[in-house]
Protein backbone atom coordinates (compact mmCIF):
# COMPACT_ATOMS: atom_id res chain seq x y z
CA UNK A 1 0.00 0.00 0.00
CA UNK A 2 1.06 3.59 -0.55
CA UNK A 3 1.79 5.28 2.77
CA UNK A 4 -0.68 7.68 3.41
CA UNK A 5 -0.73 11.34 4.46
CA UNK A 6 -2.74 10.58 7.25
CA UNK A 7 -4.07 7.48 9.14
CA UNK A 8 -7.62 8.35 10.82
CA UNK A 9 -8.76 6.20 13.14
CA UNK A 10 -12.04 5.75 15.11
CA UNK A 11 -11.64 5.62 18.86
CA UNK A 12 -14.12 3.19 21.12
CA UNK A 13 -14.04 -0.60 19.46
CA UNK A 14 -10.96 0.18 17.09
CA UNK A 15 -8.45 1.66 19.54
CA UNK A 16 -9.83 1.63 23.08
CA UNK A 17 -11.70 -1.70 24.97
CA UNK A 18 -14.95 0.08 25.05
CA UNK A 19 -17.54 -2.06 26.49
CA UNK A 20 -20.56 -0.87 28.07
CA UNK A 21 -21.94 -4.20 28.88
CA UNK A 22 -20.97 -5.02 32.42
CA UNK A 23 -21.37 -1.24 33.76
CA UNK A 24 -25.55 -1.50 32.15
CA UNK A 25 -26.06 -5.14 33.68
CA UNK A 26 -23.98 -4.27 36.80
CA UNK A 27 -26.83 -1.03 37.01
CA UNK A 28 -29.50 -2.87 36.30
CA UNK A 29 -28.78 -5.54 38.80
CA UNK A 30 -32.02 -8.00 39.88
CA UNK A 31 -34.64 -5.18 37.86
CA UNK A 32 -33.71 -7.23 34.35
CA UNK A 33 -34.34 -10.66 34.22
CA UNK A 34 -31.49 -12.91 34.14
CA UNK A 35 -32.83 -13.96 30.07
CA UNK A 36 -33.38 -10.75 29.14
CA UNK A 37 -29.21 -9.51 29.34
CA UNK A 38 -28.19 -10.15 26.10
CA UNK A 39 -30.93 -9.24 24.48
CA UNK A 40 -30.91 -5.79 26.62
CA UNK A 41 -27.79 -5.41 25.92
CA UNK A 42 -28.06 -5.83 21.95
CA UNK A 43 -31.08 -3.56 22.40
CA UNK A 44 -29.22 -0.71 24.13
CA UNK A 45 -26.59 -0.70 21.27
CA UNK A 46 -29.07 -0.38 18.24
CA UNK A 47 -30.92 2.53 20.04
CA UNK A 48 -27.33 4.38 20.79
CA UNK A 49 -27.08 3.64 16.63
CA UNK A 50 -30.71 5.32 16.27
CA UNK A 51 -29.72 8.16 18.38
CA UNK A 52 -27.17 9.04 16.24
CA UNK A 53 -28.82 9.37 13.11
CA UNK A 54 -31.18 12.38 14.33
CA UNK A 55 -30.39 15.59 15.15
CA UNK A 56 -26.77 16.45 16.82
CA UNK A 57 -26.81 16.20 20.62
CA UNK A 58 -23.70 16.03 23.04
CA UNK A 59 -22.97 11.70 23.39
CA UNK A 60 -23.85 12.06 27.22
CA UNK A 61 -27.49 12.83 25.95
CA UNK A 62 -27.06 10.20 23.57
CA UNK A 63 -26.48 7.64 25.75
CA UNK A 64 -28.54 8.63 28.56
CA UNK A 65 -31.90 9.05 25.84
CA UNK A 66 -30.76 5.58 24.70
CA UNK A 67 -30.73 3.63 28.20
CA UNK A 68 -34.03 5.80 29.38
CA UNK A 69 -35.69 4.65 26.14
CA UNK A 70 -34.15 0.85 26.29
CA UNK A 71 -35.11 0.42 29.79
CA UNK A 72 -38.94 1.70 29.23
CA UNK A 73 -38.73 -1.11 26.22
CA UNK A 74 -38.16 -3.31 28.87
CA UNK A 75 -40.52 -2.06 31.03
CA UNK A 76 -38.23 -0.85 33.47
CA UNK A 77 -38.36 2.82 35.46
CA UNK A 78 -35.14 5.01 34.64
CA UNK A 79 -33.70 7.14 36.95
CA UNK A 80 -31.17 9.92 35.93
CA UNK A 81 -28.41 8.05 37.94
CA UNK A 82 -28.79 5.12 35.65
CA UNK A 83 -27.68 7.16 32.79
CA UNK A 84 -25.10 8.97 34.81
CA UNK A 85 -23.43 5.41 35.95
CA UNK A 86 -22.99 4.96 32.01
CA UNK A 87 -21.57 8.55 31.22
CA UNK A 88 -18.85 8.12 34.41
CA UNK A 89 -17.95 4.73 32.95
CA UNK A 90 -16.73 6.28 29.64
CA UNK A 91 -13.68 7.58 30.47
CA UNK A 92 -11.90 4.80 32.08
CA UNK A 93 -12.07 2.51 29.13
CA UNK A 94 -8.20 2.61 28.05
CA UNK A 95 -6.73 1.08 25.04
CA UNK A 96 -6.32 -2.82 23.81
CA UNK A 97 -3.05 -4.41 24.29
CA UNK A 98 -1.45 -4.18 20.85
CA UNK A 99 -2.36 -0.36 20.28
CA UNK A 100 -0.23 2.02 22.05
CA UNK A 101 3.16 0.15 20.47
CA UNK A 102 1.18 0.01 16.64
CA UNK A 103 0.75 3.79 17.33
CA UNK A 104 4.22 4.42 18.22
CA UNK A 105 5.69 3.11 14.98
CA UNK A 106 2.74 3.90 12.83
CA UNK A 107 3.29 7.82 14.31
CA UNK A 108 7.18 7.87 13.05
CA UNK A 109 5.96 7.54 9.40
CA UNK A 110 1.78 9.11 9.21
CA UNK A 111 0.10 11.76 10.61
CA UNK A 112 -2.45 10.15 13.30
CA UNK A 113 -5.96 11.36 13.98
CA UNK A 114 -8.58 10.45 16.09
CA UNK A 115 -12.17 10.60 14.71
CA UNK A 116 -14.83 9.85 17.59
CA UNK A 117 -18.24 9.89 18.24
CA UNK A 118 -17.62 11.57 21.56
CA UNK A 119 -17.66 14.58 23.53
CA UNK A 120 -14.07 16.54 24.08
CA UNK A 121 -14.12 15.79 28.04
CA UNK A 122 -14.99 12.21 27.73
CA UNK A 123 -12.69 11.47 24.80
CA UNK A 124 -9.51 13.29 27.18
CA UNK A 125 -9.59 10.65 29.05
CA UNK A 126 -9.77 7.94 26.99
CA UNK A 127 -6.73 9.47 24.87
CA UNK A 128 -4.49 9.63 28.01
CA UNK A 129 -5.00 6.20 28.78
CA UNK A 130 -3.81 5.44 25.32
CA UNK A 131 -0.52 7.53 26.55
CA UNK A 132 0.56 8.31 22.27
CA UNK A 133 0.41 11.58 20.66
CA UNK A 134 -1.97 12.07 17.99
CA UNK A 135 -1.83 14.91 15.87
CA UNK A 136 -5.03 15.85 15.85
CA UNK A 137 -8.44 14.49 17.77
CA UNK A 138 -11.50 15.52 16.07
CA UNK A 139 -15.07 14.69 18.35
CA UNK A 140 -17.97 14.87 17.20
CA UNK A 141 -19.21 17.76 19.54
CA UNK A 142 -16.69 19.63 17.52
CA UNK A 143 -17.98 18.88 13.76
CA UNK A 144 -21.76 19.13 14.84
CA UNK A 145 -22.39 15.68 13.63
CA UNK A 146 -21.89 12.13 14.17
CA UNK A 147 -20.62 9.18 12.47
CA UNK A 148 -21.86 7.67 9.93
CA UNK A 149 -23.26 10.93 8.65
CA UNK A 150 -20.82 12.09 5.62
CA UNK A 151 -20.78 15.38 6.69
CA UNK A 152 -18.70 13.70 9.39
CA UNK A 153 -16.09 12.52 7.36
CA UNK A 154 -16.09 15.83 4.76
CA UNK A 155 -15.41 17.73 8.64
CA UNK A 156 -12.43 15.37 8.81
CA UNK A 157 -11.16 16.59 5.52
CA UNK A 158 -11.59 20.45 5.74
CA UNK A 159 -10.14 19.99 9.11
CA UNK A 160 -7.09 18.40 7.90
CA UNK A 161 -6.82 20.40 4.51
CA UNK A 162 -6.38 17.05 2.81
CA UNK A 163 -8.06 15.06 -0.38
CA UNK A 164 -9.35 11.42 0.37
CA UNK A 165 -6.69 9.87 -0.88
CA UNK A 166 -4.14 11.51 1.76
CA UNK A 167 -6.06 9.59 4.01
CA UNK A 168 -6.79 5.42 5.33
CA UNK A 169 -9.57 5.40 7.71
CA UNK A 170 -9.28 2.27 10.24
CA UNK A 171 -12.02 1.48 12.10
CA UNK A 172 -13.50 -1.11 13.56
CA UNK A 173 -17.37 0.32 13.56
CA UNK A 174 -18.48 -1.66 9.99
CA UNK A 175 -22.01 0.62 10.10
CA UNK A 176 -20.58 3.78 11.57
CA UNK A 177 -17.50 3.87 9.81
CA UNK A 178 -16.37 1.83 6.99
CA UNK A 179 -19.92 2.16 4.77
CA UNK A 180 -19.50 5.85 4.89
CA UNK A 181 -16.00 5.90 4.26
CA UNK A 182 -16.61 3.27 1.39
CA UNK A 183 -19.37 5.37 -0.06
CA UNK A 184 -16.84 8.53 -0.23
CA UNK A 185 -13.83 6.86 -1.61
CA UNK A 186 -11.52 6.37 1.31
CA UNK A 187 -9.25 3.80 1.76
CA UNK A 188 -10.17 1.65 4.58
CA UNK A 189 -8.89 -0.78 7.01
CA UNK A 190 -11.66 -2.73 9.09
CA UNK A 191 -10.68 -4.03 12.46
CA UNK A 192 -12.76 -6.95 12.71
CA UNK A 193 -12.82 -7.85 16.34
CA UNK A 194 -15.51 -9.72 16.58
CA UNK A 195 -15.19 -12.20 13.31
CA UNK A 196 -18.38 -10.23 11.58
CA UNK A 197 -19.52 -10.87 8.43
CA UNK A 198 -19.81 -7.34 7.35
CA UNK A 199 -21.56 -6.15 4.00
CA UNK A 200 -20.35 -7.86 1.02
CA UNK A 201 -21.54 -4.31 -0.44
CA UNK A 202 -19.26 -2.41 1.20
CA UNK A 203 -16.11 -4.96 1.93
CA UNK A 204 -13.38 -2.73 2.96
CA UNK A 205 -9.91 -3.37 0.78
CA UNK A 206 -8.36 -4.44 3.83
CA UNK A 207 -9.42 -6.22 6.81
CA UNK A 208 -8.02 -7.31 10.22
CA UNK A 209 -8.06 -8.80 13.35
CA UNK A 210 -6.87 -5.95 15.79
CA UNK A 211 -4.25 -3.28 14.78
CA UNK A 212 -0.87 -5.46 15.28
CA UNK A 213 -0.56 -5.63 11.26
CA UNK A 214 -1.04 -2.56 10.44
CA UNK A 215 2.30 -1.15 10.16
CA UNK A 216 3.22 -4.16 8.17
CA UNK A 217 0.20 -3.32 5.65
CA UNK A 218 1.94 0.40 5.31
CA UNK A 219 5.26 -0.78 4.77
CA UNK A 220 6.48 -0.13 8.42
CA UNK A 221 9.43 -1.93 9.02
CA UNK A 222 10.59 -0.65 12.11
Amino acid sequence: MERPAYVTFDCYGTLVDFDLGPITLERLGPRLMAGDRAVFLRAFEETRYQEVLGPYRPYRDVLQRSMRRTMRQFGLAYDAADGAAIIAAVPTFGPFPEVPPVLERIRAHCRIVIVTNSDDDLIAENVRRIGVPFDRVITSEEAGVYKPSPAMFHHVLDTLDCRPEDVLHVAQGFRYDIVPTHDLGWRQVWINRHGLPGDSRHRPAYELPDLSGLPDLLNIRH
